[in-house]
């Protein structure tokens, strides 16, 4: 995409091959200030993007604090800010996004243009919110607690560096380990990351057949990617949020996390678009039904296979031990993956999860339900996984149940024993 104006360009001494690259790709108008007079550009202009355009600490810490509180709570949609930095360095601001300054100017471009069609997504939803609020929909409104809370990092490594960068990464937010590529691939397919760290202990061509996987899926373009050692600087060229960074765990969580703030920020925008163009149909944190739509869909899928001689299961899985609401979050929207095109799900409020199996008797539900829940409990972490206990229930439609007959029945039968 080009990149839209206006943005504002901070730096103490003129950056013209910044300024160069960014109206070669489209910007305008391009304001530059100094980071004394930056909060008042950035009030003025209103900018759509900041860009710091040196490394190394802001000169006035002062002007720096400002413009990064008028940021944060500028009004509207995101204000992305991407900032040029040594390898070895942090941001000038910590919310920005980190731009390597020895590599081509094209490629901060990418990374911004990365971030503004975040800022273009959050714009269609919060317009798309009042739409809907204004034709009567029920009320939504997106969370507005830190992205970092529902992100999820993953660190593949089997190096000496392993455990100093869980520990490091597992104290800014939840982060899952693979020691080896092909494990990390599973998790991929089967779990939200917002980040990938790809640590020591590989070889270079592992490395590199993993990233030009996540280059030829769509899925992960915009994926934030951290590699430790060497690496061809031609991923670049199609992962825009991709840093060749050291070995130092600290430095190296503090430049990732922004990214995976804006990456975990952008899920959380895409459920939300798509409980909005299913006018509330889903529940934009889990991705699962709404439990009202769930009960409207019930009652026409039992209507249906009345109707039409078709079988009909629910099932209900409780879970026991569940150490935090985190925990039973990932795995409500885990279960958007697990389930079939022509089956639907809720979340209760107790956090149980309910699942319809429509077009499917009690022996083939037997076989559904137990993959799932084995998806389920391989998915959770070890510690997680020695603890949490879930009960599955199972019922499945008999001549003249309604809604309220089934719905009873898999509250309070085990699967075992289910009819």
């Amino acid at each position: 995409m080009s990149l839209q104006g206006p943005l504002v360009v901070v730096a103490e001494v003129p950056a013209p091959d910044v300024v160069e690259a960014l109206g070669a790709a489209g910007a305008f108008p391009i304001v530059e200030a100094n980071w004394a007079d930056a909060p008042t550009a950035f009030v003025s202009v209103k900018p759509a993007a900041v860009v710091i355009a040196e490394p190394g600490p802001a000169p006035s810490e002062a002007a720096a604090r400002m413009l990064c509180l008028q940021i944060a709570t500028a009004q509207g949609p995101i204000v992305p800010t991407v900032a040029l930095c040594d390898a070895g360095s942090e941001p000038a601001l910590p919310i920005a996004l980190p731009a390597d300054i020895s590599l081509p100017r094209a490629h901060l471009v990418r990374r911004l243009q990365s971030a503004l069609r975040v800022r273009a997504l959050h714009e269609t939803v919060l317009r798309r919110l009042e739409l809907f609020v204004s034709e009567g929909g029920n009320s939504l409104g997106l969370p507005e607690h830190d992205a970092l809370e529902d992100a999820t990092v993953l660190i593949a490594g089997r190096g000496p560096l392993y455990p100093g960068l869980s520990v490091a990464m597992g104290e800014r937010v939840k982060m899952i380990g693979a020691l080896s590529v092909e494990t990390a691939a599973r998790h991929l397919n089967a779990r939200d990351i917002s980040g990938i760290v790809v640590g020591d202990g590989f070889s270079p061509r592992m490395v590199e057949a993993f990233l030009t996987v996540l280059a030829q899926d769509t899925r992960f373009r915009d994926i934030p990617v951290a590699v430790i050692g060497d690496v061809s600087r031609t991923f670049a060229d199609v992962l825009p949020n991709i840093d060749h960074v050291d070995g130092d765990p600290a430095r190296l969580v503090a430049r990732m996390m922004p990214l995976v703030r804006l990456y975990a920020f952008e899920e959380r925008l895409k459920r939300m678009l798509k409980s909005l163009e299913a006018g509330g149909l889903f529940d934009p944190e889990t991705g699962l039904h709404a439990p009202e739509a769930f009960c409207q869909d019930l009652a026409q899928a039992i209507e249906a296979a009345a109707d039409r001689s078709q079988a009909l299961s629910i099932a209900r899985f409780a879970f026991e031990g569940m150490p935090d609401a985190r925990a039973g979050l990932d795995t409500a929207r885990l279960v958007t993956k697990l389930i079939r095109d022509i089956d639907f799900a809720t979340r209760d409020e107790d956090g149980a999860i309910l699942i319809a199996f429509t077009h499917t008797d009690l022996r083939a539900a037997h076989v559904v339900v137990r993959r799932i829940a084995s998806a389920l409990k391989n998915a959770m972490g070890g510690a997680v996984r020695d603890t949490v206990i879930t009960n599955v229930t199972l019922a499945t439609l008999k001549t003249g149940d309604t809604i309220d007959s089934l719905m009873q029945r898999v509250m309070g039968s085990r699967m075992v024993a289910a009819e």
